[in-house]
Formats: structure tokens, sequence, C-alpha cells
């Protein structure tokens, strides 16, 4: 008994047991507090810069809100609720200082599509679907989050960045020309879409709204280029409604036709719940999670877009777990499937706002608006708003970065290309996918054919260094290869492909030594054909020998059992110890009629 509560004792004291405060105190709650890593940094002037960033937010997702709820299929008012409470979750729990949630045109137009076979748009029903669908997504968001899958956005590239960054402004741009023109016409699809129906409907362009938005646009650019501390978009947006309100007085209201963005419900979001029954789960399971994928996409494309412009970096997984809190919070407040706005993100960037605080600022600035402003909403041009959105898609396209990739990588400028002309002309979120899959494609091409060059001493160098130069003299017997590149299943073909034809065109090289310090790993296929090239080697006569062999790459030989197989002793850790063990194995008749003498071994040898 004495002998069991002995070992008792030491297990408690070497092994002590975890309480529950304990395992608690254990978790990782960082997600929680992620503001810790800007909020005390904060100064006066910052929160002036991102209150004047807020306002000018507020005011451009009104006229958004309401149109993007109606493309949706829900009541207007859902538009502007979507942008406040899940604004405020998203800013305050994500890693972004810029980026602005709320509902996009993207994100209406899929759930329209997806849920207007199941009911009827703008019905009950069709709202409750749309609330659930909400909450699905943020669940799932938040999983994708806590399962730490946010390295998944690594592989958007910045050239994907870029050309998605510089396709989205330029279709900003082109669905604002309805409003720019005062034309009426359907500014829904793709860029050629917009600009056939646009020229259908250009004798059609009103001379009072144009001249409001190209004196919106004016001012905005005059104000931002002469006067860079007042806050251009504001001034340009108030500029143009006075002058829309002048010739409306001047002219009349009739004769000009100037279309406003009109009264507005002045109510905050009422309380509201997704149904969480089985048939609706299942049956809005697959939407939820193609929505999901193209939502976390968009918000994160433009969190790194516009993090690369503010000299930070996002952590995605944050950015999951702020985006799945958003939505799963918005369908509690009639808030449908928000994500990342490309059009308030825009806006917010460059109007100037530093931190996190514009966005949660501007949702709580909408909130006032709805309810005492709402009504005077009638007097602001959508010309004006066509003007500001110009000027926010012009911003957008980072040309001096573009002529950068442009002249430094073709593959490069492939890949910006492709992200580009894909949104421009498919479907937005298919444009990062097209990036992504070139990017990865391209990588995988690269990596696949690893470099191989020839080396030898070069006696032009100190010591007679070895050099890849073509010109330095080969021994007749040894062939000393540099591979750079790692020997996994996609490269052995190229590597195999160059062990061929090195045979065939040197047959009297039976001796192959791999200088490995650019190899960090191989996998079973690449150890299988290191060893299929030893054994070839041997029943010729000759061998193969591994030089500078790294850790990592000395760990994966083992593992596939591959290292004796090679031959255990044909493994140098210096090219002069490979040097003075090979040459024991060459051909001394062959030696003894060389003339290259290479190495120092060949001069030692020399008959006197």
């Amino acid at each position: 008994m004495n002998r069991l509560q002995s070992l008792f004792q030491t297990l408690r004291t070497q092994h002590p047991l975890t309480t529950g405060k304990q395992a608690i105190r254990a978790i990782d709650w960082s997600w929680t507090t992620p503001h810790k890593a800007w909020l005390p940094q904060v100064t006066g002037r910052d929160v002036r810069a991102d209150l004047i960033a807020a306002l000018t937010g507020a005011i451009v997702v009104l006229p958004q809100g309401v149109a993007f709820a109606t493309i949706a299929g829900m009541p207007p008012e859902y538009g502007l609720y979507a942008g406040m409470v899940p604004a405020i979750i998203a800013a305050w729990f994500g890693s972004s200082r810029h980026l602005v949630s709320g509902p996009t045109t993207a994100a209406s137009v899929v759930l329209f599509s997806a849920l207007s076979t199941m009911a009827v748009p703008g019905t009950p029903d069709y709202v409750t679907l749309a609330l659930t669908l909400t909450f699905m997504v943020g669940v799932i968001e938040l999983t994708l989050g806590f399962a730490r899958m946010g390295a998944l956005v690594n592989f958007i590239s910045h050239s994907v960045v870029v050309g998605f960054t510089a396709g989205a402004a330029v279709l900003i741009a082109a669905k604002q020309l309805k409003h720019f023109f005062g034309v009426e016409m359907d500014s829904g699809g793709h860029l050629h879409d917009i600009l056939f129906e646009f020229f259908r409907h250009v004798l059609e362009i009103n001379p009072s709204a144009t001249l409001v938005a190209l004196a919106t646009l004016g001012l905005g650019i005059a104000c931002k280029r002469w006067l860079p501390r007042i806050p251009y978009m504001i001034v340009a947006m108030l500029g143009g409604s006075l002058l829309a309100l002048g010739l409306d007085t001047w002219f009349g209201a009739e004769t000009t036709d100037i279309a406003t963005v009109g009264a507005l419900p002045a109510t905050l979001p009422p309380l509201s719940a997704p149904s969480l029954t089985l048939e609706h789960i299942r049956e809005l399971a697959p939407v939820a999670l193609a929505v999901t994928l193209f939502a976390l996409t968009e918000a994160v494309s433009i969190a790194r877009s516009l993090a690369a412009r503010g000299g930070y970096r996002i952590d995605g997984n944050q950015e999951f777990i702020g985006q799945g809190l958003s939505n799963i919070a918005g369908s509690f407040f009639s808030g449908y499937v928000a994500t990342g706005s490309f059009n308030r993100s825009g806006v917010n960037y460059e109007a100037g706002a530093r931190t996190p605080l514009a966005s949660i600022f501007a949702a709580f600035m909408l909130m006032a608006i709805v309810l005492l402003v709402a009504p005077y909403a009638s007097y602001l041009p959508k010309a004006a708003m066509a003007g500001v959105l110009f000027l926010v898609a012009w911003g957008l396209i980072d040309f001096k970065e573009i002529r950068h990739i442009l002249h430094s990588s073709g593959r490069e400028t492939g890949v910006l290309a492709v992200t580009f002309f894909s949104a421009l002309f498919l479907d937005l979120e298919f444009a990062i996918f097209a990036g992504v899959l070139l990017s990865l494609v391209l990588y995988l091409d690269r990596t696949s054919k690893p470099r191989i060059v020839s080396m030898a001493p070069d006696p032009r160098l100190p010591k007679h260094a070895f050099s890849s130069n073509p010109d330095v003299v080969q021994c007749p017997q040894l062939r000393f290869v540099r591979i750079d590149g790692s020997l996994f299943f996609g490269s052995v073909a190229h590597v195999e492909q160059y062990f061929d034809r090195l045979r065939a065109e040197h047959p009297e090289q039976k001796h192959l030594a791999l200088i490995a310090n650019g190899i960090n790993f191989v996998d079973l296929q690449g150890g299988h054909a290191l060893v299929e090239e030893a054994m070839r080697r041997r029943k010729e006569g000759g061998g193969m020998y591994l030089i500078n062999v790294k850790q990592g790459l000395w760990e994966s030989l083992e593992q596939c059992g591959c290292l004796e197989a090679t031959g255990g002793r044909n493994v140098f850790q210096s090219k002069t110890a490979a040097v003075r063990a090979i040459y024991q194995k060459l051909d001394k008749t062959v030696c003894a009629t060389c003339d290259k003498r290479i190495f120092q071994e060949c001069n030692e040898a020399k008959p006197a």
C-alpha cells in the first residue's frame, strides 16, 4: 500500500494533473483579442482620420445597401442592416485595418441565384432562407478559421492580387456608367455586356446628370491634388449635390431629371432568427459551402490587396474568424451574407482610414444616418456617387506595380493578365481562382524542372574552385553534377531524362558525383530514381556518389530506405573528400594516357 501511495505521489509530482481552470487558461484565446495588436497604438490623429473616412463610408453605403438588397431579392432595408452589425464584428475580430464588410454585388447575385429557386424573392420565406444561409456561412467560416485554414490565402500570389484589384476597379467604374451619364440601362453582367448596353443607350445621355458627375469628379481630383488635407470625397459629393440642387432649382427637376438616392427607412436592424431545421440545413448545405468559399476568397483578397498597399500583413485565420462571427451575428440582426466590399473598402482606404475603428465608426454613423438623415438622402444624386466611385476605381489600380511586374517576369505577367481579364470578362470570383490556379501550375512547372548543371575544377579560380562554366575541362571518367531543387514525383522525370542523356552522350564517364547541397528533400519516387541510377552505374563498372548532403535530404533518404541502396559509403560531406575517394576507383589505364589532369590527385600520380 505504501508503495502504491509512493508511486502516485511520484506521478503527481512529475506529471501534475491539469485542473479545469488550468485547461481553460491553456487554451489559446488570442483570437478574441486581435485588437491588442493595433488599439494601443491609436493616436488622436488616427481617430480623426478614421472619423473622416467613416463619414465618407457611411454616406457611400446608403445607396449601395439599398441597391444590393434589391439585387439579392431582399427588402431594401436589409442591405443597410447588413452594413451595420456585421461590419462592426468583422472589423473588431478581423486582422485587416481597412477591410469593410457588408453586402456586395457579387454576394447579392450569388444569394439571389441560389435562393430564388427555393422561395419567392422578397417574401418572409425567402428572408428566412437568406438568414439561415447567412448563419450557416458564418459557422463554416468560423470553423475554417479555428482549423487554421487561413494559410490557403498564401496561394494567392501578389500578381493575382494586383490583377484582381485592377480588374475589379475597372468593373466598379463600368457599373457606374449608368449613373454617371444618367442612362437607364442594365449594368449587370461582365464588362463587355455593360459596354454593349451603354452604347445602345448612348443617345439617351442626360446632360444634367453628366455635368453633375463630371463636376464631382473634377472637384475630387482638384481637392486631392491641391488640398490633400481636406477630405476630398466628402467635398466632391457635397459639391455635386449642391450643383444638382442648383440645376433643379434653375431649370426644374422635371427638366434635369437627375436621379437621387431617394428616402430610406428610418429604423435600426430588428432582431431576427435563422431557421435551423434539419430540412433547411440539408437544403442549403451545398449552397452555403459554395457561398463560403466565394465570400472568404473575396474578403481575404481585398484585405491582402489593401494590406500590401498599407504596408502591413493580415492573418488569414483571424480574417476567417472575423468574417464568420460577422455573418453569425448578422443572421440575428436582419443582415444577409456579408463579405469584404471592394467599393467601401476602397473608399475607406482612399479616404485616409488608418485603423479598423473607421469601419466601426462608419457602421454607427450609418445607424445615425438611417435614423436622422435618411429622408434627406433624396437630395444625394446618384451621378455624384458615380463620380466619387470613379475616383475610387482609379485609385485602386496600382500602375507602378503593374509596370514593375510587366518588366520583371513573363510568368508573373501571365498571371496578372489572366486574373485581370478574367475579372473583366468572367465572374469576379472566378478571376481569383483562375489566377491562383495558374500560379500553382507555373510553380509546379518550375519546381518540376530543377536546374541541373555540370561542374568541374576551374584553374582560373582561386584554389581551383568548382565552376559551372561550360568551357571548363571535364574529367573523362567522372562527371560532377549539381541539382538545384528537390527530387519529388513531379521532378523525377526531368532528372531521369538528364541522367539518360548524360549516359548516352558521355558513356565513358561511368562515375557520377551529385553535389546535393541544393536538394532539400526527396520523396519515395525521387529516392527510387537515385537508387536506379546508382545500380545502372555499378552495372556499367562505375558508381554514383552524393556530396554535401543536407540533414533534411539525409533523413528523407533514410526514411525511404534509399541511403544504403545508393551506397552508404558513397556519401561525402566535401568535394575534396569525394575526389580523393573516387579517384581510387577510376580506371588507371585511362588516367595514364589522360592529358586533362584537372584534379590534384591526377598531378600527384603523374609519373616523373
